[in-house]
Order: structure tokens, then sequence, then C-alpha cells
């Protein structure tokens, strides 16, 4: 049997893409950066080859403002894609990627390539949508289209759609290769985690503080996060809840730090010394204090929180001035202006939703009058706490606190080791803390 070039050329691309995985991975906020561009591909280079670490990733390339992402031959290249498309999924800073092959950048290699990426799929319509990095290329991105549109319309009797086509082929033409592609998934879009600097989330639990983290990783923060529970006076549902979160939301940055605050004997001095009104305000200042302490000691730059105005009685405008006056660092609410039905629509795509709503004794729920305070000033907030020892109260918490470490991709439990956990062990809370614990790169 005789095979013209272009049968050789399509059975060489089919079995490529049977036995190699290419991911082009396409940015767009990141490229409007200026000057600062590759500062942020760099960072997101980085990410991505920890998201994948462990996939037989073999290196990222730049090309025209796209990074390739090659990995090793596998028995299975299917499979190898179901697991990249994932993790890449998770990246901050991507804005849509493709599994693609690569070819020679003529007509003829490219027409051999189309249908192989096509592979098994079965489609009524389609559409082929081409760009050129290289505007030096003979033919115009049109002509392409048009090429190319007729070899599958001929082979698969298809029709073209312009607007509604069930399958869309990618045709990128760049300096030494053209790559082809179809299945562009979306991705989550912002900024690169650790580009922006280093937050602690107070993690409650619930909804609200979840949703809050994984906007400011979106905008480029590396978070650690800070929960208080009221054990052994409450049970530890609420520690597990805030390990689960934690572990969940690790795989968009990669290594977490998740410290547990003892908070319940706290609670009690407040309660034993405190006007009934004034205590759910006063529980959240401490919280303010301790958190930020622990944000010094780490080396972060702000505080974060899931707090919504007029969401529950301590989230009125003058609750949140009063709370807010005990901060020296910027305190953060991305979720300020949300309703809870947005907040929960987040919550659902993230992930973080079925964990949220698990019944838990958070330490909210211990020493809570029947009726706060909407208004609680500074001067009353100040007034009430003239009984209590402050700095006491705050050292004593802060040094009872422990730290537990997650990495993404996995590893293994090393008690005191945050560089090389996946979860589990507490470790004192020390000054200061190895540089992994910080949530540096």
């Amino acid at each position: 049997m005789w095979w013209g070039e272009e049968t050789v050329a399509g059975i060489h691309v089919a079995l490529v893409w049977l036995s190699m995985l290419l991911i082009t991975v396409r940015y767009h906020e990141v490229a409007l950066k200026g000057g600062n561009r590759p500062r942020f591909v760099a960072r997101l280079e980085d990410n991505l080859r920890r998201a994948t670490r462990d996939l037989g990733l073999r290196r990222i390339r730049r090309a025209a403002g796209r990074l390739v992402m090659e990995f090793g031959e596998s028995r299975d290249a299917d499979a190898s894609w179901q697991l990249a498309r994932d993790r890449v999924g998770w990246v901050f800073g991507v804005a849509n990627f493709s599994r693609a092959v690569s070819v020679p950048r003529d007509l003829e290699a490219l027409r051999a390539a189309v249908l192989p990426c096509i592979g098994g799929r079965v489609f009524g319509t389609f559409r082929v949508k081409c760009k050129r990095a290289d505007k030096t290329y003979p033919l115009t991105s049109p002509e392409i289209c048009r090429e190319l549109g007729a070899h599958v319309r001929a082979a698969t009797g298809a029709a073209v759609d312009l607007e509604r086509a069930e399958l869309t082929i990618d045709v990128e033409i760049l300096t030494r290769e053209a790559l082809v592609s179809v299945e562009k998934k979306p991705g989550p879009g912002g900024l690169p985690v650790g580009i922006s600097g280093h937050v602690v989330a107070l993690l409650s639990g619930g909804i609200d503080s979840p949703v809050a983290a994984a906007r400011l990783m979106r905008r480029g923060c590396r978070v650690s996060f800070v929960h208080f529970h009221s054990a052994p006076y409450l049970d530890r549902t609420s520690q597990d809840k805030a390990r689960e979160l934690t572990q969940l939301l690790t795989r968009h940055q990669y290594r977490s730090a998740l410290y547990l605050v003892p908070f319940g004997d706290l609670q009690r001095e407040i309660v034993a010394q405190v006007r009934r009104p004034h205590r759910v305000v006063l529980y959240r200042r401490m919280m303010v204090r301790i958190a930020e302490a622990i944000a010094r000691r780490i080396g972060a730059e702000a505080l974060v929180t899931g707090e919504s105005v007029g969401q529950v009685a301590s989230q009125t405008l003058p609750n949140l001035a009063t709370i807010d006056a005990v901060a020296s660092m910027p305190v953060l609410r991305p979720l300020v202006g949300s309703d809870k039905n947005e907040i929960i629509a987040e919550a659902e795509r993230l992930g973080t939703y079925p964990i949220s709503i698990i019944p838990d004794q958070d330490c909210c729920q211990l020493f809570i009058p029947r009726h706060p305070s909407t208004r609680t000033r500074a001067s009353a907030a100040i007034a009430e706490e003239a009984s209590l020892e402050i700095d006491n109260l705050c050292a004593r918490a802060v040094d009872a606190t422990t730290v537990e470490a997650f990495e993404f991709p996995g590893g293994s439990a090393r008690q005191g080791d945050p560089s090389d956990t996946t979860i589990r062990r507490a470790a004192p809370l020390v000054s200061p803390l190895p540089v992994s614990a910080r949530g540096d790169s």
C-alpha cells in the first residue's frame, strides 16, 4: 500500500498525540503588566510547575505570549491530560488552556494535524479559529481557516458554524512552530499566587471566610490561615472543618499553614468582666489582635476576614469600625458588599460549600449574648476592656497556638516541619517560623 506524504504526516501526528502531552496555557491579566510582565510570567510558570510536579512535566517554554507545558511520553496521554487538566484549571493567573500538538508551519502539516486532534469526537458543526503571532507568515488568518475548514468538512461532513459551533479548532502560528488544539478550557483568571504578598485570613469554618481567602489568592496573595476554637469547651468539629478547608484551598497555592488558636479561656475571661451586649465585638477585637500578632511573626502584611456589611449583628459599620480600631495593619474584607447568595454560589464553585455547611460548634457559639450590640463605639469597647489584661491574654493565646502545614500535591507528614507535610501533626508556634511556614517561595 502506498501512502501519500499527508497520510504519513497524519499518522505521525496521531502517534505524537497519543503518546505525548502538550498543553498551551494562555494568560490575560498578567499580559497587561507592562515592564513587570516577566516577573508575573515567571511566577505563573513556577506555580504551574508546582501544580503538576508529580505528573511528569519536562519543561515549560514561552511562546509569543503563551506558555507551553511539555510532559514526558505516556502510555495513556488521554489519562495524563485528564489529570493535568484539573491541576492547571486551579492555577490562578491562567485565562484558558488546551491540549495541543506542535507541527511545522506549512499548510500540509497543519492539514495533517487537524484530524488526529479531533480524534473520535462526534459533532455536527465546527469552526476554525486562527491567530498569527508571526505576521510575516504568508497566509492570512482567514485563508488558513478556509483551507483547514474545507479539509475538516470534507473528512467529517460537519457544517461550518462561526457563531455556535459544537467544536472549535484553534490554530496558533508562532515564530518557529504552529500549535493546533481543540477543547479550550477556562482557567480561573486573576494573578499568580505569591506575586502580591502574604496575608493572614481568619478562617471560621463557615461559608464566607474560605471564599474571602480564595479571592485574595486570585489577586496574587499567598494566604496563611488562623482558626479560633473553643476546645475543650466545645467539640473539635470546627478544627476538622478548618483543616479540610485549608487542605482544599492549598491546591491553589501549593503550601499553606493553619494556625489553631485556643480561644475558650479568653472568652471566659471576657464573660466574667464584660456586659453582655458588647461581648461579641470584644471577641472580634481580641481575634484581630491575636491574628495580627501571628501575622507579624510570619511576615504577613494584612489580615483578611469574610465579613459582609449587615450580614450579622457584629458586622454593622459601627461595629466593624470598632473592631478595626485595634489593628495597625490593613484589614481586608473582599466580601464586604456581597450578598449571601453570591457568596454561596462562589463557595459552590470553589468546592468549599459542602465542607462549610457541616454542622459544628465554633467559638462564635460559646458565651454569645441573645441580643448583641449593633452599634458598639470604640470608646465603649475601650471602657469595657479596662478590666481585662489585654496584652497578657493575647500573649497567652499566641503562645498556646499550634501550627499545621499543608502541601499540594501530596507529601509526607512530619511533625513540626511545615515544609514537607500534607497535613496533620500540630507543632507549637515558634518565633520566627521557618521560611516555608511563612508562605514564601
